[in-house]
């Protein structure tokens, strides 16, 4: 059977039309719904749930929605396809990116490197991947997202082969990863991934908190603290050096 374009809907959380901090430039941000990790600081737990979604769109409506911001974007702006997951819906993506491809739509993947399917044709019509990086070993990752780390190594292995510009994110929180060591130890990991433009160690919030109260889910970082800034910024000066 022929599967046609308009048969092909994405389910989004919701959008940000005027990013500053999802990749270069401004950006039209595409959060879309769900995800199968279960990261300790999660602040948007509402976006776990695949059919907990907001709207349901085709790529083409989509692409005309950012088209109308693309006065916007400069030389360096464009669209930011975040979540949730992004690579959970890689249909929906793909096409998407295909469709800004055409329309000179500069595109960001901004993932955990987590989802379903082949690769190659997404992070082919992809610009630059900001991808979060949970954790350095197994034990580490496991313990944070609940997951194993086979499909991220995947993902970034494709991400290398493929030579894609990356941004790396790391959040960094409090007793946790927050010790010399553990950004030496992050370092040393970093040092192997060709092609990163860009390292960003983002300090831990507790403003999602009030989600999983609304969904009566226990917050698993319960009396943990706001990550200081200042000392975020000293450990970023370490991990730069």
């Amino acid at each position: 059977m022929v599967i046609f374009m308009d048969e092909i809907k994405g389910k989004i959380r919701s959008f940000e039309s005027m990013g500053l901090v999802d990749g270069p430039g401004i950006r039209f941000v595409v959060f879309m719904q769900g995800c199968e990790l279960r990261c300790l600081y999660c602040h948007n737990p509402d976006t776990w749930n695949k059919d907990f979604f907001s709207e349901e769109i085709s790529p083409e409506n989509l692409v005309k929605k950012i088209n109308r911001f693309k006065p916007y974007f400069g030389t360096e702006g464009g669209v930011t396809f975040s979540g949730g997951e992004p690579l959970l819906q890689p249909k929906f993506l793909l096409e998407c990116l295909k469709l800004c491809r055409k329309a000179g739509i500069n595109t960001v993947l901004d993932t955990a490197g987590v989802g379903f399917g082949d690769y190659e044709q997404i992070l082919e019509n992809t610009d630059l991947v900001i991808l979060d990086i949970k954790a350095t070993d197994e034990k580490e990752y496991k313990a944070l997202t609940g997951s194993t780390m086979a499909r991220f190594n995947k993902f970034l292995a494709d991400c290398q082969r493929l030579e894609k510009k990356l941004w790396l994110r790391h959040v960094i929180v409090p007793g946790l990863n927050d010790s010399e060591s553990d950004i030496l130890k992050l370092k040393e990991y970093i040092k192997n991934i060709k092609n990163v433009e860009k390292v960003e160690l983002l300090p831990y919030k507790t403003f999602g908190v009030h989600k999983y109260s609304d969904l009566n889910i226990k917050y698993p970082l319960e009396g943990v603290s706001d990550m200081d800034e200042e000392k975020c910024k000293k450990l970023e000066k370490l991990l730069a050096k």
